[in-house]
Parts: C-alpha cells; sequence; structure tokens
C-alpha cells in the first residue's frame, strides 16, 4: 500500500513547511538523501552545523545533528530512537551497556530517546515498530526524519521529525532545542484510537518536577500510582513526593515506579544531580478527551535503579483510514545547579526560568 500525508514540522517560534511523505518505506534500515546541499559525511570531523551518518556505539546508521554546543544522534536501526541528546557535553538520556555495545539484531533496549504510541493497556502490539529496522533521511542542516516499517496488523504506521532549533547566538530568545515531532498514520481499513506517548529514558539519581498548573488536578493526591494488578491510587501519600510552591516534585524512587498526571501545565522538568535541567515542553489541551486508563497527560516511571522515563502524552486521536494526526515535543538542556544534601529547589525560580528559557520573556 502506497500512503502520502502532507504535514509541517513545528519549529518553535517559527513554523516550517516539511516535504510530502511519498514511497512505502523498507522494512529494513536505509539513509536517504533529500537535501542535496547537505554533505553526508560517515564518521567525518565535527562541524559546528551539520546533519551526517556515522557510527554509534554499533549503530552503524545513525544520523548525528549538530548545531552550536547541541549535539542529537538518532538511531534508525532499532525502533527509531534518539540515542543522544546532549549540550555542552551534557547529555540528557540514559543509555545502558546493550545500547552501548549495540549489533544488529539485539533485542530492543529500555534505554534511550524512544517514543510509542498508545492507549497503553489496549493498544494493539507492534513489535515491527517498537524495535523494527526504520528508514532514516537527513532532511536538512540540522534535520533528520526516521519512518517505521509498515505495520499492517497494527494499521499504523509511525514518521518522526527532528530537528535542532535555534541559532545559540546572543540575544537570540531561546537556547537551541531538539523539536521532535512524531506523526502516527492509520493505514488501515477501520477506525483506529490512539495517542502520543513519549517514552525516554533519562540517568536516574535526579528530581522530577511536575508543575500543577492553573486547573485542579482530579486526582485528590495531585498524581495517580500504579499499584499491582492494575489497580490506580489516586489518594497516595509517599514521603518522595510533596507538593509545594505549584509544583509535584519527585524526589527519588517513590514506593511504586509509575506515577500519572492530569496537569495541563504543558511541561516538565528532570533536574540532573550534574546541574542539568532537561525541560519537555508539549501542548495540552483540557477541552479534549484523553485516553490513557486515567485521563493522563504525563506519566513517570522512576524506579530503583540507573534510569527514569519521563512520558508526555497525547490526547486520543480518532484516525479514519488513510487519517494522521501528530504531537511535538519540544527538549531542552539547560544549566541549572542540583541542591546540595538537605536543601529545597527553588521552584519559583526555576518556573520563571524555565519560563524565560523556554518561551521568551
Amino acid at each position: 500500500m502506497k500512503l502520502s500525508v502532507k504535514y509541517g514540522l513545528i519549529l518553535t517560534p517559527l513554523l516550517a513547511a516539511v516535504a510530502a511523505l511519498g514511497n512505502e518505506p523498507q522494512d529494513s534500515a536505509r539513509l536517504q538523501r533529500t537535501d542535496a546541499a547537505v554533505e553526508e559525511v560517515a564518521g567525518g570531523p565535527k562541524r559546528s552545523g551539520s546533519s551526517q551518518v556515522i557510527t554509534f556505539h554499533g549503530h552503524t546508521q545513525a544520523i548525528e545533528l549538530l548545531r552550536g554546543d547541541a549535539r542529537a544522534v538518532l538511531g534508525p536501526q532499532n525502533g527509531g530512537r534518539v540515542l543522544e541528546f546532549s549540550v555542552s557535553g551534557n547529555d540528557s538520556l540514559f543509555l545502558d551497556e546493550n545500547d552501548r555495545n549495540w549489533q544488529p539484531g539485539k533485542p530492543a533496549s529500555s534505554s534511550a530517546g524512544r517514543f510509542d504510541y498508545g492507549p497503553e493497556l489496549t493498544v494493539i502490539p507492534h513489535p515491527k515498530m517498537w524495535s523494527g529496522d526504520w528508514t532514516g533521511e537527513i532532511t536538512g542542516p540540522y534535520a533528520a526524519r526516521l519512518t517505521s516499517p509498515v505495520d499492517e496488523a497494527a494499521g499504523i504506521q509511525l514518521v518522526r521529525d527532528f530537528s535542532l532549533v535555534g541559532s545559540g547566538k546572543a540575544g537570540d530568545e531561546q537556547p537551541i532545542h531538539l523539536a521532535c515531532r512524531q506523526t502516527i498514520r492509520n493505514i488501515s481499513q477501520e477506525v483506529r484510537e490512539v495517542c502520543h506517548w513519549g517514552r525516554s529514558f533519562s540517568p536516574g539519581g535526579g528530581i522530577c518536577l511536575i508543575p500543577l498548573g492553573d486547573r485542579p488536578s482530579r486526582f485528590p493526591s495531585k498524581y495517580a500510582m500504579y499499584e499491582d494488578s492494575a489497580i490506580i491510587n489516586v489518594r497516595n501519600t509517599d514521603e518522595k513526593i510533596r507538593e509545594r510552591d505549584g509544583f509535584l516534585e519527585i524526589l527519588s524512587p517513590p514506593r511504586k515506579p509509575k506515577l500519572g498526571f492530569d496537569s495541563t501545565a504543558g511541561w516538565l522538568g528532570y533536574l540532573m544531580p550534574n546541574s542539568t535541567l532537561f525541560v519537555k515542553r508539549f501542548a495540552t489541551f483540557p477541552d479534549r478527551v484523553y485516553n490513557e486508563a486515567a485521563g493522563l497527560t504525563l506519566s513517570v516511571w522512576y524506579p530503583s535503579g540507573p534510569r527514569i522515563e519521563l512520558e508526555p502524552i497525547g490526547p486520543r486521536e480518532r484516525l479514519q483510514p488513510g487519517e494522521s494526526a501528530s504531537f511535538t515535543e519540544e527538549w531542552w538542556l539547560l544549566p541549572y545547579p542540583f541542591p546540595k544534601e538537605g536543601e529545597p529547589v527553588d521552584l519559583k525560580r526555576i518556573d520563571a526560568f524555565v519560563k524565560q528559557q523556554t518561551v521568551g520573556s
């Protein structure tokens, strides 16, 4: 089946057109040139602004995007993931040993910058998209696209567009950041109800910050904790989770690792021990249906161990055959001091800082 969809890649603060999708992707990873003005250099020297194909920890068809002091590495060979997003050498993502020593044919790891779609409890399994070989394309000096194989059983195909946005020059309103847009395409002959589900891993040991926004939560505890046997507890109390100054702070792994939130603030922050603040910003839609079991806009999975999973969730998309829907996450890495032991994070200051850095004054 051949499908064609036109859509745009949101580049904050500008909206840029993106070329139309056309040829049906193959089931093996390949790299296509779509911008002849950008030179591909496999394993070549690092440049201050470029897109190129490199080998990255065994991922032989990785795409590297460089802009200023920001670097993104995309991996089409194992589920269409972001393998690195770093600024000034500080990486936002957790890469486990399997991914650091990856070989073609290895199973997918719980590692790196993953994306998915839901709803989690009822979605049709889609292993070809989750861990299969994707198509990679360089689409501009700081941009690339990853396209999943067609999954006839699931009736879905995914397209992910990535771009490093911003000049990094003095006077620029925003630091360089990574725009990540996922498009979900219904290739079946039936209606599909789906939602975007971001699922990236960062190194553990940090403090997760959830702004509560200006709308009241449906949950008495302001969050939902997923207990055993699919029980969703909305009246939980946990010493590792506290409400303060308009935020929920997850100070360390709580009693159960999976948490859900219905905040419409449209961002979350993760303050890492290396004094780097990882910010994800995304749109929320208070008047739309969210079709995760608890109606979540955001989830966090924080187990004991070396990683945390940060999960923006989009609203329900009811797709007719041939229709598609897109959702964008924007990622920033900002310098911000990690508190000394026993000291609280200045949440009012961090709120103002994030707004100034990611929205503009």
